[in-house]
C-alpha cells in the first residue's frame, strides 16, 4: 500500500479539467504523474503492493489509458500484459463482451489466446467511474477459464459508485479516491 505521504503527493499531481470531454464533466488528468519519474514509480508501486504475492500471471489493461500504467504494473508483478480493446481494434480472433451505456451499448474484446485456465489475472484501468467497462472485462475474462484475482485503479470516482458493480468478492484496489 502507498503511504499517506505518497498518496498525498500523487493526489496533488492530478489535475481536474472542467467540462472535458463534455460540459459538466470534471476530468481527472493523470498526465502530471506520468511525466514525473518519481511519481510514476510511486504510482506503480502503490498499484502493485496489494498483489505482489497474489501470483498474478497476466494484467488485463483496459483501453486506452489502462495500457499506460497496466504495462508497467505487469512488469512490476513479473506478469504478462493483455490489452482489452474496443470492438474491431485487435487484429486476431477475439472474444467479445457487450455492456450497456447510458444510451446504447459498447463492446470490449481481447484475443482468444490471450488468457486461459491457470492464468491469474489482475484487471487494471486508470480510473473507475461507473464500473461498466471493468465489469464487462471481468465477464470477458471469465469466458476464458482464467481467474480474476482483483481489480486495480489509480483513481476512483466514488460519487459514481462503480465499485458497487464489482461485487463478485474480488479485491478492488484504488490508490486515489475522489468523492
Amino acid at each position: 500500500m502507498s503511504s499517506p505521504e505518497t498518496a498525498k503527493r500523487l493526489r496533488a499531481a492530478v489535475r481536474t479539467i472542467a467540462d472535458f470531454p463534455s460540459p459538466g464533466i470534471q476530468f481527472k488528468d493523470i498526465t502530471p504523474i506520468l511525466g514525473d519519474r518519481v511519481l510514476l514509480g510511486d504510482a506503480i508501486e502503490a498499484l502493485a503492493a496489494p498483489y505482489l504475492d497474489a501470483g498474478v500471471t497476466k494484467v488485463a489493461g483496459i483501453e486506452a489509458r489502462g495500457f499506460i500504467l497496466g504495462c508497467a504494473l505487469a512488469r512490476r508483478l513479473e506478469a504478462g500484459f493483455v490489452p482489452i480493446r474496443k470492438k474491431g481494434k485487435l487484429p486476431y480472433h477475439t472474444h467479445t463482451e457487450a455492456y450497456d451505456l447510458e444510451y446504447g451499448t459498447d463492446c470490449v474484446e481481447m484475443h482468444v489466446d490471450a488468457l486461459g485456465a491457470g492464468d491469474r489475472t489482475l484487471i487494471h484501468d486508470d480510473v473507475i467511474a461507473t464500473g461498466g467497462t471493468a465489469l464487462a472485462t471481468w465477464r470477458l475474462i471469465q469466458e476464458t477459464g482464467a481467474e480474476v484475482v482483483g481489480f486495480s485503479f489509480l483513481v476512483e470516482l466514488g460519487f459514481l459508485s462503480g465499485r458497487g458493480l464489482l461485487t463478485e468478492g474480488r479485491p478492488i484496489h484504488s490508490v486515489l479516491h475522489f468523492e
